[in-house]
């Protein structure tokens, strides 16, 4: 197992159901059935500001609510985070568990129905 933040994100990731990776706007997407919940933010470009970070769907009042929490671990994304998308800093001891549970609900909000129904079946 790798120690890269984008190669466990992708573990996180890829082992949902029916999740596919794309690259997109030069860094890799995560996807269910064609829709996008989690991106990579990378430190290269202006996306990541320097660190490895995620953006993931999520609902505009738990992103408030994570950013007020946490400022060092979480921020509001541009161009996603008017959309209620919150980012995640996946470096510098990231806390994996609370990584994994934020990329799941992305996740669910994001799944067609029957897919979840699958999931929770």
């Amino acid at each position: 197992m790798s120690n890269s933040p984008l190669d466990r994100l992708r573990e996180v990731c890829l082992a949902l159901p029916h999740t596919h990776e794309v690259e997109a706007w030069g860094e890799p997407t995560f996807r269910v059935k064609n829709k996008l919940f989690a991106m990579y933010a990378a430190p290269t470009n202006h996306h990541g500001a320097g660190r490895h970070g995620v953006w993931l769907n999520c609902a505009a009042e738990n992103q408030r609510q994570l950013v007020a929490s946490d400022p060092t671990r979480y921020f509001v994304p541009p161009y996603v985070g008017k959309s209620g998308w919150v980012g995640v800093w996946i470096d510098k001891r990231p806390r994996w568990r609370e990584v994994e549970e934020l990329v799941r609900d992305a996740y669910r909000r994001t799944a067609p129905k029957r897919v979840l129904a699958e999931l929770d079946g």
